[in-house]
């Protein structure tokens, strides 16, 4: 791992949540910073910029941004702004040398400030609305591509970046609109049909999809992004060994490092499919590359462990990584870990807040603190402040999944266990108890949707009003473990469905995941979406019943 672990967030710090990044469609807003249309515009505005003194430096920061030398063009751009710091060229050229740089954050404050200072110089607004989409600011984006528009009508690449941002907002029937027009006036862009694409795949719709990539593979048959989402669409079809010959078609194209990290991600989640479980788990290390987009930087300098390392007798650090749910599933190979440790004593877990008294009960030996994630500079950060004093005692240090390389390479490494973590007992015979409360019948816990849609999250869970047939079973008594604001569909259970579903009183379904684990455990079943709760429920060990997909119980883990 690399830096130094920090005992206190550094001011510029916002607190945030690391999420899980699943294989997404390649669909982002088009330019590059600093492109030649960019850079030529500027030049012809800088020329009419004949009696002021920072204009030969302006001049040489062209020059050097030009020939992708961005040091050198942010050398002669900040001699610029010494001569004047409101100089509205001088920050835009600012913006172009930080965001090539990979300084994203002050990149963006760079071209605000310069569309402050030169409105009328539209091109900052599409560059800096391509940058807020990059960093997942949506809504500022769209309304950045549609000031842009304001001046220049009908410009393709805007359009094709305000649909992308409609697009990422859910709102489909606007970004097909805003696309349409752009495609009627240009059939030829693959761009454009590969983006039509994306707007199909985030609906669910692949096999028209996969009409509309392969309609700008037939326009443009090296354009890797299109093959690469051809693939995805392959992979949800049913068809891995077709998304894996079109993945591995488009990476030798690909010339942006993030966008060749998020295919390699992509290519891993195929192997698994294929049953190709330590390829897989192998090429899942692309999540970690310092260029890849959603990548979590975890700031411990201590030697940092590999597949093949002896682990008998080290002292190990275990990142938790991506989301709730996520450290939960990965935690499933910590008592093999601790076989090989030779003494639970060795293992340390920096896992999210909310975990630590579960974790720390299930293994009394191991050392159980909370990790601490922000956001700075555009990064997003992970450390464990609870070892401030003590990183010395550290051997060796991993995010959780990276261990699935050494314990989890053939289905036989899936263990046979009634459960990998070990609820509060007391609580467990208390939620019984209340649940004897509630009508009779099996008591069946519930969940049906997830609390974040971002990204293509939202494809993976069901209208609640498809629940109808599974509420009216027969005899059984429905228990509300959904977290998060669900009010409205309990409301509909009851008034349309005709079934009064049973929330279990004096608990903070969200935040009170120790509680949670013990009223899971006292279920006869839970089933439900792949989410947190679900998890929880199989790690705790739900009584097994009859198990279609999405229902927790015992389980190969």
């Amino acid at each position: 791992m690399t830096a130094n672990a920090r005992a206190e967030a550094p001011p510029n710090a916002q607190e945030r949540q690391a999420a899980p990044t699943p294989a997404r469609m390649a669909g982002d807003a088009l330019g590059r910073a600093g492109s030649r249309d960019a850079l030529s515009q500027l030049t012809a505005a800088i020329t009419e910029l004949r009696a002021q003194a920072s204009r030969p430096f302006l001049q040489r920061a062209v020059a050097a941004l030009q020939a992708d030398d961005w040091q050198t063009g942010q050398k002669w751009v900040q001699k610029a702004l010494e001569l004047n710091d409101h100089d509205g060229f001088a920050w835009y050229l600012m913006g172009i040398a930080r965001e090539l740089a990979g300084d994203f954050n002050s990149s963006i404050q760079a071209y605000d400030a310069a569309l402050k200072l030169i409105p009328e110089h539209a091109q900052v607004a599409n560059d800096l609305g391509r940058l807020a989409f990059r960093m997942d600011m949506k809504v500022h984006a769209e309304k950045l591509f549609r000031l842009f528009l304001a001046h220049q009508p009908n410009h393709p690449e805007a359009l094709n970046n305000l649909a992308c941002a409609l697009r990422d907002q859910l709102r489909f029937e606007e970004a097909i609109d805003t696309l349409r027009p752009a495609i009627l006036a240009d059939p030829t862009s693959a761009q454009l049909w590969n983006t039509m694409g994306t707007i199909s795949a985030e609906q669910g719709d692949f096999p028209n999809a996969g009409v509309f990539f392969n309609e700008s593979l037939r326009l443009d048959e090296g354009f890797y992004r299109a093959r690469y989402n051809l693939g995805n669409a392959c992979l949800a079809l049913g068809d891995p060994e077709g998304a894996l010959a079109a993945c591995e078609a488009a990476l030798p194209l690909v010339r942006a490092e993030p966008e060749r990290q998020m295919m390699l991600l992509a290519r891993s989640t195929i192997c698994i499919a294929l049953g190709r479980i330590g390829e897989g788990w192998d090429g899942y290390e692309a999540r970690l590359h310092p260029q890849f987009a959603d990548t979590t930087h975890f700031l411990v300098e201590r030697p940092r462990w590999e597949p093949g390392i002896d682990l008998r007798g080290k002292s190990l650090l275990v990142f938790g990584e991506q989301g709730l749910g996520d450290e939960i599933l990965f935690s499933n190979l910590l008592p093999d870990v601790i076989e090989q440790l030779g003494d639970e004593r060795l293992l340390t877990l920096a896992v999210e807040p909310r975990l630590v008294s579960l974790f720390q009960r299930t293994y009394p030996r191991a050392r159980v603190g909370a990790h601490a994630t922000y956001d700075i500079g555009g990064r997003t950060i992970r450390y464990a402040p609870f070892l401030r004093d003590d990183l010395e005692s550290i051997d060796l240090v991993t995010p959780i999944a990276s261990l699935l390389r050494a314990f989890r390479r053939t289905l036989e490494d899936f263990p046979n266990r009634d459960n990998f973590l070990k609820p509060d007992p007391e609580r467990v015979a208390y939620w019984r108890a209340k649940l004897a409360e509630a009508p009779a019948g099996p008591k069946i816990g519930l969940l049906w949707k997830s609390a974040s849609d971002k990204g293509a999250r939202h494809r993976f869970f069901s209208p609640f009003e498809q629940w109808a047939s599974v509420l009216r079973t027969p005899g059984a008594t429905f228990v509300n473990l959904q977290y998060g604001d669900c009010s409205e569909e309990l409301r509909r259970a009851e008034q349309e469905f005709g079934v009064k579903i049973w929330s279990p009183p004096g608990i903070d379904l969200k935040q009170d995941i120790d509680d949670v684990a013990a009223l899971c455990a006292a279920m006869d079943l839970v089933i439900g979406f792949a989410n947190a709760t679900l998890n929880i429920a199989g790690a705790s060990g739900v009584p097994e019943g009859v198990k279609p997909w999405g229902v927790a119980g015992p389980r190969r883990s």
